[in-house]
């Protein structure tokens, strides 16, 4: 499996971001967090692709016709999915501020670190939102829609554990998966 097969799922996912695999690299992220982040980014990046790429994707096609339908299971499944994503976030920050001397730095994530998690959580969406929109290639579009058509048979907790095992399929370095156990896949 190529890693451009699996780019549109890693995109959509929130994952393709260069700033989000730097911070990563020393942090070993548990398989179970990345794959709720996953599930709750799904929404997001949805949102995101289908903005920046509103003028490139056919009123027939996937996203326009079953698009809204498929990620409603995500964002249903959201809140459950919070707190691994905010683990995983959490890590990132932690490694991103041992890497950086800068003290804005360190007292941007002391900030984060003590605001309750509720409103964290807009803060992390809009952000999020933000670093896949621009990552979004204009050529990517097609792709990214075809991604989802292809991922849209597997339920939300499946898709979130696909894209952590290709990654630790792949040996993505930068992505500082830790080594999971074998689980039995959800029907």
């Amino acid at each position: 499996m190529t890693k451009k097969l699996i780019a549109p799922v890693i995109a959509l996912a929130a994952l393709a971001s260069a700033q989000t695999a730097q911070a990563q690299q020393q942090a070993c992220v548990a398989p179970a967090d990345l794959s709720d982040a996953v599930v709750y980014a799904m929404p997001i990046a949805f949102d995101a692709a289908r903005t920046t790429c509103a003028n490139r994707l056919a009123k027939s096609g996937f996203m326009a016709t079953e698009g809204d339908a498929y990620i409603a299971q995500f964002r249903a499944g959201q809140d459950k999915a919070w707190p691994g994503a905010f683990k995983m976030l959490k890590t990132f920050m932690s490694e991103q501020n041992k890497d950086k001397e800068g003290a804005s730095d360190a007292d941007m994530g002391a900030i984060i670190a003590n605001m309750p998690e509720s409103a964290l959580r807009p803060f992390v969406d809009a952000l999020i939102g933000q670093m896949i929109a621009e990552e979004i290639k204009p050529d990517s579009c097609s792709k990214i829609e075809r991604g989802l058509e292809l991922i849209s048979p597997l339920p939300t907790d499946n898709v979130g554990g696909l894209v952590t095992f290709l990654l630790e399929l792949t040996d993505v370095k930068s992505a500082g998966v830790c080594i999971a156990a074998p689980a039995s896949p959800k029907r």
